[in-house]
């Protein structure tokens, strides 16, 4: 498990302005670290939820893909291609490194042809077959835990070696059962659970941000 000076930081300053989080605190240091490595070793991070939760997949998509609190340029090697490639760095200028992530929400003419021709509760199960690969990563966000969905697809994903990181509440629902690391919330309500997933994984956002795109990186 990674605990360095960025999980500290972090960390901390998420505990100080959420101090009820402090039992999920170790949990998110152990995504944090499943994160790190699947990036590190250029794999693709997977993202699904339900509901309010699918908004919250989309969302972590949007933060890893671009800057978040930083402005990511392109790497100078990158812009000696673009201007090799094409004599000029300007759409250079106008591109930021990002973390590769896929929000399982983000295909609607496959979901709607497979939830009409097969299964509804499938659909990610079987993007995550098609797509992944050993050394991804999976996110599910689930505020019960018991979001079958997700559940096929955790269980695809523990087949296919995808490591799995489950945001949920204090319930302790089936999803559990194929999840790598399991974050609770210190709720049951679901719209208490949702409120308390987004400055964790904003946390996870920033933490992996300053990892890759930091100082000296």
């Amino acid at each position: 498990m990674v605990n360095d000076s960025i999980t500290q930081r972090h960390v901390k300053e998420l505990l100080k302005r959420y101090p009820d989080l402090e039992q999920a605190s170790e949990k998110l240091i152990i995504a944090y670290s499943i994160l790190k490595n699947c990036f590190f070793n250029d794999r693709i991070l997977f993202v699904c939820g339900n509901g309010g939760s699918a908004s919250d997949s989309e969302h972590i998509v949007g933060e890893l893909m671009k800057g978040f609190k930083m402005k990511r340029p392109v790497r100078d090697a990158v812009r000696e291609d673009f201007r090799n490639h094409l004599g000029s760095e300007e759409l250079a200028d106008k591109l930021q490194m990002g973390l590769r992530a896929v929000s399982l929400l983000s295909h609607p003419a496959l979901s709607s042809a497979y939830v009409n021709d097969v299964d509804p509760l499938m659909t990610y199960a079987q993007q995550l077959f098609v797509m992944g690969r050993e050394g991804d990563a999976l996110i599910g966000l689930s505020t019960s835990g018991n979001a079958r969905n997700i559940y096929n697809a955790f269980q695809v994903a523990r087949v296919k070696k995808i490591k799995t990181i489950l945001f949920t509440g204090e319930n302790h629902g089936i999803c559990e059962e194929f999840s790598d690391c399991v974050i609770h919330a210190p709720s049951r309500e679901t719209y208490v659970v949702q409120e308390y997933h987004l400055p964790m994984y904003h946390c996870l956002c920033l933490m992996l941000e300053e990892a890759f795109y930091g100082n000296g990186n």
